[in-house]
């Protein structure tokens, strides 16, 4: 299998402005103080899927997209790099963020080879990790700012907009190429 997938390099910061046309999430709309529930709520729903049969999970039904697998991978390596991000913003002042390659890092780490019981686990792991960091946010501290290496600001509140979009999306990704017989309800 090509393991390789056209690059997305879609400013998606435009989802803080208005509702996502494909996923349908308003992140504008979601209450700030439910992030952390948020996130283990959506990684449940991940977990769920990463136990369906391993051929649904490593199929692509589409030359451009991931297969679910794939997209699990990347969505537990985000809950990660998000965390770092958090940390850094809550104990630094307008900390810089090194750049990430998401698409290099799913062919350097062999996401469609991955074993999804293992996904799963660190995926949960991570996702508990990141909402209670996002748990610890109160007052001031969601106005603390960091900035991604293209230049994008975010406050923290922005940062955990932001984010939760991109796990729902893909999930929304997933559902799409999932026989209907085998997909979450």
């Amino acid at each position: 299998m090509d393991d390789t997938i056209a690059a997305d390099d879609k400013d998606w910061t435009w989802v803080l402005q208005r509702v996502c046309p494909e996923c349908g999430a308003d992140v504008r709309s979601f209450p700030i103080n439910e992030i952390g529930a948020m996130v283990r709520a959506n990684s449940a729903e991940w977990v769920a899927i990463l136990g369906l049969p391993v051929e649904a999970l490593r199929r692509r039904t589409r030359p451009d997209r991931w297969s679910p697998l794939e997209y699990a991978c990347h969505v537990r390596d985000v809950y990660e790099l998000y965390d770092q991000r958090l940390s850094l913003m809550l104990t630094e002042d307008g900390p810089s963020y090194p750049n990430w390659d998401q698409d290099v890092t799913a062919v350097e780490q062999d996401y469609a080879r991955a074993d999804p019981a293992a996904v799963a686990r660190d995926l949960r792991d991570r996702a508990h990790e990141l909402a209670s960091r996002f748990e610890l946010v109160s007052g001031d501290d969601w106005e603390r700012t960091g900035h991604r290496s293209d230049g994008a600001t975010f406050t923290i509140e922005t940062f955990a907009r932001y984010l939760i979009h991109d796990p729902i999306h893909h999930l929304w990704d997933v559902r799409s190429q999932l026989p209907t017989t085998v997909g979450p309800t």
